[in-house]
């Protein structure tokens, strides 16, 4: 391995540590100190924290679970499935601990980020949540729990990510409910927590359904291609093309990834040719093998033709 290649690892890994400490400080700094909890693996596990008076912590369940949800990942998807994942997940956990024992850093009455206004709590931690997630999704990781979930699904049903999330985060928060003294104010807080968390998201890393366009134009097109079709298990379109001030052709890659897959190509093409010339844009809806599935049927043929015969008449 390259020195610049050790040296973008070795600031993955910083920035992955940042950012996990960022999320555990939205669980342990926030909403476990005001008794709330939302979706996600992270929610779940606050629960069981609750329903147990604290005799099982947050981060105990949390790891346990992802230890779990990893393994079969490894089975369904493959031993490649993530060391970053891996490493996401225990410094997430580590850094709860290390959160949990630093009073400073709660939100309690004595705590220096103690904040009086209850509805503000879910705000703050679906801030940090998204922020902390976000960069370790962008830096090539994830914290596990859904998104591994999400992800296995993804890869055998024509399911859109986006719904796996939503619907698995609604219950998770829904749970809350079964719990002694709780009440729908209560889950409404969760529900705060997961609007805040997916409006944010979106700006940092892409969102749960965004999808990436690219044009990458290089004298290493052939090895970029092959990577992307060998390494990533996509497709990649090569266009012919012509620059007009020199009349010469060019072959232009197209390729469409999403969110997940965008940064480790991006340095994948970096570090294949840095002279690389590409064009970004993000698209708001893929449909197809690998994206999202087409949808309609037999109704909306229907409903056409019906809008076509009004339309003659």
């Amino acid at each position: 391995m390259s020195a610049s290649k050790v040296r973008l690892l070795i600031q993955d890994y910083l920035v992955i540590t940042l950012a996990c400490f960022i999320f555990a400080w939205a669980w342990e700094g926030f909403m476990i100190p005001s008794n709330m909890s939302a979706g996600g693996m992270m929610g779940l596990s606050t629960i069981i924290q609750y329903a147990t008076g604290g005799l099982i912590p947050a981060q105990y369940t949390y790891i346990g679970i992802n230890a779990l949800l990893i393994i079969i990942a490894v089975f369904a998807m493959g031993i490649g499935f993530g060391f970053k994942t891996i490493y996401a997940i225990l410094m997430s956990t580590v850094a709860m601990q290390v959160i949990a024992s630093v009073p400073f850093l709660q939100c309690t009455p004595e705590g220096f980020f103690y904040v009086k206004d209850t509805l503000l709590v879910p705000v703050i931690a679906g801030t940090l949540e998204a922020t902390g997630l976000g960069l370790v999704i962008r830096f090539g990781g994830s914290t596990g729990g859904t998104d591994i979930v999400a992800i296995m699904i993804n890869k055998y049903y024509p399911v859109q990510l986006s719904v796996v999330f939503m619907i698995t985060d609604l219950i998770t928060v829904a749970l809350l409910l079964l719990l002694p003294g709780r009440t729908f104010t209560d889950m409404t807080y969760g529900v705060v927590e997961i609007v805040i968390f997916n409006l944010l998201i979106d700006d940092i890393v892409g969102g749960h359904k965004s999808t990436f366009q690219l044009l990458v134009f290089s004298e290493k097109y052939k090895e970029i291609a092959d990577h992307i079709i060998k390494d990533m298990e996509r497709g990649v379109t090569v266009l012919k093309a012509q620059g007009w001030y020199t009349k010469k052709e060019k072959n232009v890659l197209l390729i469409l990834i999403n969110r997940g897959e965008f940064s480790s190509l991006m340095k994948e093409i970096k570090a294949l040719d840095p002279r690389a010339f590409m064009s970004v844009s993000t698209t708001k809806s893929v449909y197809g093998e690998g994206f999202e599935e087409i949808k309609g049927g037999m109704n909306d043929a229907k409903s056409l033709i019906k809008k076509g015969k009004k339309n003659e008449s």
